[in-house]
């Protein structure tokens, strides 16, 4: 582990901020020992993840939870932002006003772990390019799903106020006042509901990106129609790269996206986000990828993981277990026995299911793997610089600017 983090380590982003075209370019790789002399001729891109979650105590006797080390983490990866997330539908949702107090115990969680790795949230463009001045890794901050809005549309401002500035409209299962059909579950509310629309229309008003992740077509062709702005669909695949694991395979399709609904995203402006599932190796990442911007185009494709930055959190009175048809945020979530001790890969017994250690065995961390893979896949500078960043960039200065 100290071979790796050390290799890690030495391979640090150094960035500048390219206001042109909200891309970050860089020193060559110069340190990048393993690349071929016309691989090194490529800049450094500014890494995103659009989608990883954050494991925090939602309940307020466990706050403010175990210290984390994000910024060692993130510093590690390459990545020089997350769209931080979580989730309170994890444990059924039982009474009025519960996803609430999930949804503020998780923020003030948050907060705790930002002050202790000396980090900030970063609200619009202009504080992410501080951070890169500063040459800190930096977060945004999302929830996945609005089941804390119980229909009361005014908390959205209360969460604005509180940082966020990435809302993932759905999630597993309904809210207490349903917003729209979930790509997993039988559909029952045609589309996006009439609560679902004022939600969209909020968001763009206070300067939110609204994720349509989770939204089965009916809910996003809806969602469509009533949004002025850029948006997002942060992490999933195309339906016909389904990996050579049948049992994956079945799970995770109907989280996937079609080719038809894919361009109908990005003509609407829309950026999609390549999950590592049903990808075991970084070149089969890059193979998704390409298949993606094959479809859409480079301007529309981004990276969105579903894996988390750091350690899974267990609440000490949690029973809650991973649905059975649902795959773990990462692919050990479900390769635990009853006694919660890992099983399998070495490596990551000793180095923790993160982002980081994804495919496992990779001597370099994240965000240099995937940039290795794409090089080799035949990216340019300029194309790696929006598939890893500046897309994202894109759409939320287009959506928080001013705000």
């Amino acid at each position: 582990m100290d071979e790796i983090k050390r290799e890690c380590t030495r391979r640090r982003f150094l960035v500048t901020m390219s206001a042109a075209s909200a891309a970050l370019i860089v020193d060559p790789f110069s340190s990048w020992a393993w690349l071929s002399d016309d691989e090194k001729k490529v800049a450094k891109t500014f890494g995103i993840d659009t989608h990883n979650h954050i494991d925090v105590p939602l309940l307020s006797s466990e706050l403010p939870g175990p210290e984390i080390d994000l910024i060692g983490q993130m510093k590690n990866s390459g990545l020089s932002a997350i769209v931080m997330t979580f989730a309170v539908d994890y444990q059924k949702l039982t009474e009025q006003g519960q996803a609430y107090d999930r949804f503020l115990n998780g923020l003030t969680a948050m907060d705790s772990a930002l002050e202790h790795n000396k980090m900030k949230r970063s609200l619009n463009l202009s504080d992410l390019k501080s951070a890169h001045q500063k040459k800190t890794p930096t977060v945004i901050q999302s929830v996945e799903g609005a089941h804390f809005l119980e229909g009361k549309i005014d908390r959205l401002k209360v969460a604005y106020d509180r940082g966020l500035r990435h809302l993932t409209l759905l999630h597993d299962n309904d809210a207490s006042v349903p917003l729209g059909d979930i790509f997993t579950n039988s559909p029952k509310w045609g589309g996006l509901t009439a609560f679902g629309a004022q939600v969209i229309k909020e968001c763009e008003r206070l300067g939110i990106l609204v994720d349509l992740s989770h939204c089965d077509n009916n809910t996003i062709n809806g969602a469509l129609k009533v949004m002025t702005k850029p948006f997002i669909i942060s992490h999933t695949g195309l339906n016909t790269r389904l990996g050579d694991k049948e049992f994956m395979a079945k799970m995770m399709k109907p989280r996937l996206i079609s080719k038809d609904q894919a361009k109908i995203v990005a003509d609407a402006g829309g950026v999609i986000g390549i999950w590592t599932h049903l990808a075991d190796t970084p070149t089969a990442f890059a193979d998704n990828i390409k298949a993606m911007v094959d479809i859409v185009g480079i301007d529309h494709v981004a990276i969105g993981t579903d894996t988390k930055m750091t350690p899974a959190y267990r609440s000490p009175n949690d029973k809650w277990e991973q649905p059975k048809e649902r795959p773990g945020q990462n692919k050990d979530d479900n390769n635990f026995n009853k006694d919660d001790k890992p099983k399998g890969n070495e490596n990551k017994k000793q180095c923790g299911d993160t982002t980081n250690n994804v495919w496992g065995g990779e001597k370099q961390c994240f965000y240099f793997t995937v940039v290795e893979a794409l090089l080799k896949a035949g990216y340019t500078e300029k194309e790696i610089g929006k598939i890893g960043g500046g897309n994202y960039l894109r759409i939320f200065d287009e959506v928080t600017k001013g705000y």
